[in-house]
């Protein structure tokens, strides 16, 4: 007796049209970002087209965002490759009903609305709580790199700089006085766009130009934090501005070292050590989760390599997206300054920061120096304390491990720090929507 299988007619055209809502299961994670979205404010996309008419009728906000953040949740950055996917993603096409916003389409939507899509993470941030997902009983602060969007090949040393900086020059000034030479002597002469070689010779002193000047100013600001004016001729200087012991400085005030390097490509990112060794132009983004669910309920960036002073900027954005402080806020060594201690205190959160890796502390602290490290010490000394730190590396070093791993988020799409900033929070907001969507199924 032959087998008996279930009918397959893969020509067979239906007869009457699929209902988009059968082709996911239910309590897929489109339908949960698609119900998200509609709950959140969107007006200032809507605002942007207030004024537009019927001959170019753009792709609706709502139905855009939900595609770009699905595509931030899934893995997919790239707008190419998230508009293929809407023709063979189920999920997208759910969402997209069967709109199909061209790449170019994508990728500018996401540029011209990036402000307002990193407005979302707040909304996202309070929506979270609202479900109970955030409590603000502890919450743990930490930062990663993500390489930037440059290239390590069109970047150039300080020192190079200098000398590209007089060949330029020198090339300009030949091709000047070649112009200036008698048509007689030019006879014998290949040919060659004398204007055009000036020209893309002047752009590129130009570009090297800015990069120099940014290197000098950023080794200024860097001198004069270190108490050093312009005319401390290499020798240290108290506050008083007279000299005092110690080793003479091997530079002038405001000129970086021959390896300082500038990208061209995004001036703003700047070379950081990765944590499996070699150098990358990142920066530094900084995370702060609450205990309650792993909600990332503030997401800034820097392109300082230091977390040392960013304490105060993550304990402010707690408060600004929520309204109200942490009661208790866990934090690694690298987050560690007298003055961060000083400053809060009497504040409303306590602070547990550690001095020493896993909260280990092998050098002596002097205690009328750093009063507030020496206190910080002592308190790692209590079972209670350590009890409370050893949480830090569950609740917040997981989420920087989704980040990278689960969305694959390893490298920023835009360039300039407002940019990028902006980007951070659109890869949180999705993570955030994940990991809402994951509880609620649980």
């Amino acid at each position: 007796m032959p087998a008996s299988y279930l009918p397959y007619e893969p020509q067979q055209q239906r007869l009457l049209p699929d209902a988009l809502q059968d082709w996911l299961p239910e309590g897929h994670l489109a339908y949960f970002i698609s119900d998200s979205v509609d709950s959140l404010d969107l007006s200032a996309f809507h605002a942007r087209y207030a004024k537009g008419g019927p001959r170019n009728q753009p792709f609706h906000p709502a139905m855009m965002v939900k595609v770009l953040i699905y595509g931030y949740a899934t893995g997919t950055f790239s707008s190419r490759k998230l508009a293929a996917k809407l023709h063979e993603d189920l999920a997208l096409r759910v969402l997209a009903a069967d709109n199909y916003p061209a790449h170019r389409t994508l990728s500018d939507f996401r540029a011209l609305h990036l402000e307002e899509l990193a407005a979302l993470f707040v909304q996202v941030v309070r929506l979270a709580r609202e479900c109970g997902l955030v409590k603000l009983g502890t919450v743990a602060v930490d930062g990663t790199k993500l390489k930037a969007n440059a290239s390590r090949h069109k970047a150039m040393s300080y020192d190079r700089m200098v000398k590209a900086e007089a060949e330029l020059k020198a090339q300009i000034e030949g091709l000047l006085n070649r112009a200036k030479a008698a048509d007689d002597l030019e006879k014998n002469e290949p040919d060659l766009d004398i204007p055009g070689e000036i020209k893309r010779r002047t752009d590129r002193l130009a570009a090297i130009t800015a990069a120099k000047l940014r290197l000098e100013q950023r080794q200024r600001e860097a001198d004069a934090a270190r108490g050093r004016s312009k005319d401390d001729e290499r020798k240290p200087r108290d506050k008083d501005g007279k000299p005092k012991r110690g080793r003479q400085f091997s530079r002038d005030f405001g000129v970086p070292k021959d390896s300082a390097q500038e990208s061209f490509t995004d001036p703003d990112s700047r070379v950081m050590k990765r944590a499996g060794g070699g150098y990358d132009y990142s920066y530094n983004a900084h995370i702060a989760v609450d205990e309650t669910a792993q909600i990332v309920v503030v997401a800034e960036l820097t392109n300082n390599a230091s977390d040392g002073e960013r304490l105060p900027a993550m304990l402010a954005g707690v408060k600004a997206n929520l309204g109200e402080d942490a009661r208790q806020v866990l934090a690694d060594a690298g987050f560690r300054s007298e003055a961060v201690f000083e400053q809060f205190k009497d504040g409303a959160s306590e602070l547990i920061v550690a001095l020493g890796r896993e909260g280990k502390q092998a050098v002596a602290i002097d205690a009328e120096k750093y009063p507030r490290t020496a206190a910080m010490e002592a308190k790692f000394k209590t079972p209670e304390t350590q009890a409370a730190y050893r949480k830090r590396k569950w609740i917040v070093e997981a989420p920087n491990g989704w980040i990278k791993s689960v969305l694959g988020f390893r490298q920023f799409s835009v360039r300039g720090l407002k940019k990028v900033e902006a980007e951070f929070k659109l890869v949180c907001m999705a993570l955030n929507l994940r990991r809402m969507c994951a509880l609620r199924a649980a």
